[in-house]
């Protein structure tokens, strides 16, 4: 027993020596590496925005109005810098016409009707839906007036051509889907 009691007091003597004892230096913190610029997210390219025709033509319901832009010789145009406001008949919208009217205006004869029509349709300008509501009537690139009306929060004009879409955003303009063909006064 007295060598368990001596063996126990040496070990407890050296325990308070050695906490007693100069404390032994840590080593020093490794430095951590210097900040390099941080790689910054890159943005995905911006999708193009597409003109007026090519957002139409997109959508896949204006094929009618495609082709009467065509024979029409208006493309080019409603390609360009714009900016334009298109009120676009579906070819639902189309469809309403009677079918020898819509023939015919498609000849190359009756081109300067169907320009006409077309470009009552348009007016110079982007105007959005927020603009609209507040006319009572524009003045379109055809050089005569469309009337507007707002009826139970929906845009009519021209008293039965009713706004379906607004602001289909174009890189040259706006397109507000219509149900009808809106016809210039003078062509009535």
């Amino acid at each position: 027993m007295l060598k368990k009691r001596v063996l126990l007091m040496g070990v407890a003597s050296a325990m308070v020596l050695a906490a007693c004892a100069a404390p032994t230096p840590m080593p020093a913190p490794t430095q951590a590496p210097s900040p390099t610029a941080t790689p910054q997210p890159t943005e995905a390219p911006a999708m193009e925005m597409k003109d007026i025709v090519d957002t139409a033509l997109a959508a896949g319901s204006f094929n009618t109005l495609a082709t009467a832009l065509q024979a029409a010789g208006l493309v080019d145009t409603l390609k360009g810098e714009g900016p334009f406001t298109v009120f676009a008949p579906t070819d639902d919208a189309f469809a309403k016409l009677d079918k020898a009217l819509l023939e015919d205006l498609l000849k190359p004869e009756n081109k300067d009707k169907l320009v006409a029509i077309l470009t009552y349709h348009v007016v110079p300008g982007k105007v959005t839906a927020a603009d609209v509501v507040k006319l009572s009537s524009a003045k379109t690139v055809q050089g005569e007036e469309v009337a507007i009306k707002v009826d139970g929060g929906a845009v009519i004009l021209n008293g039965d051509s009713k706004v379906v879409t607004t602001d289909v955003m174009a890189s040259n303009g706006v397109i507000h889907v219509i149900d009808t063909v809106i016809l210039p006064p003078s062509l009535k």
